[in-house]
């Protein structure tokens, strides 16, 4: 895989600030547009450049296109608690004009913006003069025809709804149907239908919390659209079961139509067990027949068809199974990876720790370990695999598992819709790497 540019919230020397870690990474349909969020409530879009005439093969860098303040840290008086202005999700709407529009959301909020790009000015008002004051009307004594006037392009973006008060608890996924009107946003026990147009109601399609809150023995923990039906979505759990549901069947759709989950192997059962089956993502294959979940140690890919085991299972990092106790004890356990889908559905892509991530070609059953670093992040160099021991003889550039470095964790990652283009988030540098010109992705 070879690389193009990085591009960090935070590139220079200074010392990093929490607020510029990314939390989330997404493109566009097209994947001309790459939007990226952070702890500080900022959304960043990234624009490809057009191919260069000197160098034909060379696929267009994504460089910044526009810079907005999505969300500003609020305080709920009635519950006495912060809430933070960290985005939680991105996701483009598709495109209908020549605006581009996107929903972000962070804990509570959800907001939609449009992205317009401005290139001309109205010039020769009757009523104002140049700088805009209205003119006294005495004065004017001929009437003449506005004209537009060229000027420097402008990337204007606005808020156009804000979607609020509609959850209790923490916003963990937003998706939009692919009706293009509707689109869900899930929380800790509910997901909410709402109308792109109507911001003062939404209607609740699931809720899983009990009578007693006592009796809470799991939450959702991801939610997406099936990308063609309108009608069926899913969701996943801390227990590491998905739920399909049809809103055809019900308006609550506390009764699911299928349920996927894989037997236990009594074997491997350990304190640790319940945490790590919990699922952190998932995703729809484009083709619309399979699922992409990610628990802790494994992504597995699931056929809607087959419900009582999923058709591959992929080990990320199985070398930590060892290493389960100490990350308990610094909450590491607990870190969401996300997975993504190249636009053939052929490979998989998921985050690991130490700036690692991995791939899955589903073809050929090969994987990769990848590392996205500052070290080997010249532009078109090309990435080596990267191989974790777990003890014995040890290869040249092989790495030990006691050395890997757990405040390094590729959470985030985005796969372009169509080419093998990925962006890796890792802390606060955005990674952006294309494959090398008429080769394979390994």
């Amino acid at each position: 895989v070879c690389q193009g540019p990085i591009q960090g919230c935070n590139s220079g020397p200074t010392p990093m600030q929490s607020s510029d870690i990314i939390s989330t990474v997404e493109f566009n349909q097209t994947g001309e547009l790459l939007a990226t969020g952070d702890k500080g409530g900022r959304v960043v879009i990234f624009q490809r450049e057009p191919e260069s005439k000197n160098e034909p093969n060379c696929q267009g860098e994504y460089n910044v296109y526009s810079t907005f303040q999505s969300h500003e840290p609020e305080f709920d008086y009635l519950k006495s608690l912060e809430i933070e202005e960290k985005i939680n999700k991105i996701r483009w709407l598709p495109q209908q004009n020549a605006a581009h529009f996107l929903l972000s959301t962070n804990d509570k909020t959800i907001k939609l913006w449009k992205v317009s790009e401005r290139d001309k000015r109205p010039e020769g008002y009757n009523l104002k003069d140049e700088e805009g004051r209205l003119k006294d009307l005495s004065t004017v004594t001929s009437l003449q025809v506005p004209v537009l006037k060229p000027m420097d392009l402008m990337v204007e973006v606005s808020p156009r709804r804000i979607f609020a008060n509609a959850h209790t608890y923490h916003v963990n996924s937003i998706s939009v149907n692919s009706d293009c009107e509707t689109y869900m946003s899930a929380d800790d026990l509910r997901i909410n239908l709402w109308h792109l147009a109507i911001t003062d109601r939404s209607f609740n399609i699931v809720d899983i919390k009990p009578a007693n809150m006592e009796d809470l023995t799991e939450v959702i923990t991801a939610a997406e659209f099936h990308p063609y039906h309108c009608n069926l979505f899913v969701y996943s759990s801390s227990k590491g079961t998905l739920r399909l549901c049809d809103m055809r069947a019900s308006a609550l759709c506390d009764k699911h139509s299928k349920l996927f989950e894989e037997p236990e192997d009594p074997s491997n059962r350990s304190f640790f067990s319940e945490i790590i089956s919990s699922i952190s993502d998932v995703k729809f294959s484009h083709s619309g027949r399979y699922l992409l979940t990610r628990d802790y140690l494994t992504v597995k890919v699931w056929d809607l068809n087959m419900e009582n085991k999923p058709i591959e299972t992929y080990q990320v990092h199985d070398y930590l199974r060892s290493k389960l106790c100490s990350l308990y004890e610094n909450d590491c356990i607990f870190d969401k990876f996300e997975c993504a889908w190249n636009g053939t559905d052929s490979v998989i892509m998921t985050g690991a720790y130490n700036n690692f991530f991995r791939m899955f070609d589903r073809n050929t059953k090969r994987d990769v370990t990848l590392e996205a670093s500052r070290e080997s992040s010249k532009p078109r160099a090309v990435l080596k695999p990267r191989r974790v021991c777990t003890g014995g003889k040890r290869r040249k550039d092989d790495i030990s598992v006691d050395s890997l470095d757990f405040t390094k964790k590729i959470l985030h990652t985005a796969w372009h819709p169509a080419e093998n283009i990925i962006a890796i988030a890792a802390t606060n540098n955005l990674y952006i790497f294309q494959d090398k010109v008429n080769s394979e992705v390994h």
